[in-house]
């Protein structure tokens, strides 16, 4: 089906208006109603003069609207030239203008006139500004005596003060063997990092961290003398009784045994969510307050031995081939708890353990972002296997990171037709950072979009 010419429609409307002014006009004589006749005589020079106004505006709102598009994309594509060293400082408004040129394409605007200056130090670092101006041609207000709308908009890109730290939760649940959605999340999130690192000019300017997630996260086995460790859960459940009939602490210990936990470094690597409400923040944990400790628990997929096998956590890093090797390395096993997920991808952008993320130079503006994807519905968290009950810590979560500027995308891999996820709409950061993939090749397509509007928050205005 071919597209319809937007301006064929402001045509057919005008068209319209003025037949319908014409009948009615010719049957203004025969009249029989002289009051009626009057009044809609009198009416009908304001009825027609906000009609034709409101289609003017009209007209003129599109002009900005895709004059703001063209400036934003021009900006981005200038100052990546400008950091490249592929143009210099005089050649700014000659490149700005040929890149504008190609991007805007409305026809309704005329005497357009766009003007780029650059700015070496600022406090956002370097940056451009564009400023754009044009008018529209009136068809209605001219005759008001308005023969024009101005418009006029601008953009700034701002950048080499501007570093970016991304965490990436990736769903390892078992569902996402299931029409090719594990390979497709592996394609995709390796694109992103290749996206992503292109855009870094110096080591430290991009960050990645991989977070693998399934009811647990794996953070190694050899972690196991870390004092951030909450031990009293697997105690209680890891050891021997002096009486072999008893299997737990609690069993042993009310029938008078002796209970002896396991050594430590028999632990398979796997954390489950912390004491509530620890589980909703990125608090460094300290022995001083037990519960922002993390409770270890011995999860059989995080077995190094075991077939599949929960991937452990990559912290913060720009060795961009490791980070594509724990990606591929990743296999589908387990139950969903996206909040874990999200828990512990915020913590790797955290400056205190168990990650210590590189300290943040002052010279330097940092955005934070974290990327969610999951193909499954909460199933199963330390407390609840309801998924309205760990929907609603999520929420607080999610709540508690985008008031600390953790910009989130969410991404739903939804092959079987299952309904929207309402917390995945509501964690993103905004309605244009959820996205609703119902085929596994659309995943790539998704994490691209991201990466795009990861490079767009350079975008100051």
């Amino acid at each position: 089906m071919g597209q319809r010419n937007p301006n064929s429609v402001t045509v057919m409307f005008d068209r319209s208006i003025a037949s319908q002014v014409k009948g009615a006009v010719s049957r203004f004589p025969g009249a029989n109603q002289g009051n009626i006749a009057v009044l809609f005589a009198v009416a009908l020079l304001p009825i027609l003069s906000f009609m034709g106004a409101a289609i003017d505006y009209t007209r003129a709102n599109s002009a900005r609207s895709s004059m703001q598009a063209a400036l934003d994309s021009t900006a981005l594509m200038l100052a990546k030239d400008l950091s490249d060293g592929r143009i210099t400082t005089d050649q700014i408004n000659a490149k700005a203008t040929a890149y504008f040129t190609g991007l805007y394409t409305n026809k309704d605007a005329n005497s357009v006139t766009i003007n780029a200056t650059y700015s070496a130090s600022t406090s956002q670092g370097s940056t451009i500004l564009i400023n754009g101006s044009g008018a529209v041609t009136t068809e209605f207000m001219k005759v008001a005596g308005f023969p024009n709308i101005n418009f006029n908009t601008s953009s700034t890109s701002a950048w080499g003060n501007v570093r970016m730290r991304v965490a990436i939760a990736l769903d390892n649940t078992g569902s996402m063997r299931d029409d090719g959605k594990m390979p497709a999340m592996q394609t995709a999130a390796k694109s992103l990092i290749d996206q992503l690192s292109a855009l870094a000019k110096n080591p430290g300017d991009i960050y990645i961290s991989i977070v693998p997630f399934a009811k647990d996260v794996n953070m190694g086995a050899s972690n196991y003398n870390q004092s951030w460790i909450d031990w009293s859960d697997w105690d209680a459940v890891n050891g021997t009784c002096s009486n072999t009939s008893y299997t737990r602490q609690s069993s042993c210990v009310s029938n008078g045994k002796t209970w002896t936990p396991k050594n430590h470094n028999t632990w398979t690597g796997c954390f489950t969510d912390r004491d509530q409400n620890y589980d909703t923040t990125n608090t460094t944990p300290t022995t001083a307050a037990p519960s922002t400790l993390f409770p270890a628990e011995q999860y059989s997929y995080c077995r190094t031995n075991n077939d599949p096998y929960l991937q452990p956590i990559m912290p913060l890093s720009y060795d961009w081939a490791q980070l594509k090797t724990r990606i591929d390395d990743m296999e589908p096993t387990g139950n969903t708890n996206q909040g874990i997920g999200l828990a512990w991808a915020w913590m790797t952008l955290g400056a205190g353990a168990p990650f210590n993320a590189p300290a943040k130079d002052p010279n330097f503006t940092y955005k934070d972002a974290i990327i969610l994807l999951t193909d499954g519905f909460n199933t199963q968290n330390r407390w609840y296997n309801n998924a309205s009950q760990i929907d609603a810590r999520q929420k607080i979560l999610c709540d508690n990171a985008k008031a600390a500027n953790i910009t989130i995308y969410t991404v739903q891999v939804n092959t079987g037709g299952d309904p929207i996820q309402s917390v995945l709409q509501y964690c993103a950061s905004g309605a244009d950072k959820f996205f609703h993939v119902t085929s596994a090749s659309q995943t790539v397509a998704a994490f691209s979009s991201i990466g795009t509007s990861l490079s767009k928050l350079r975008v100051a205005k």
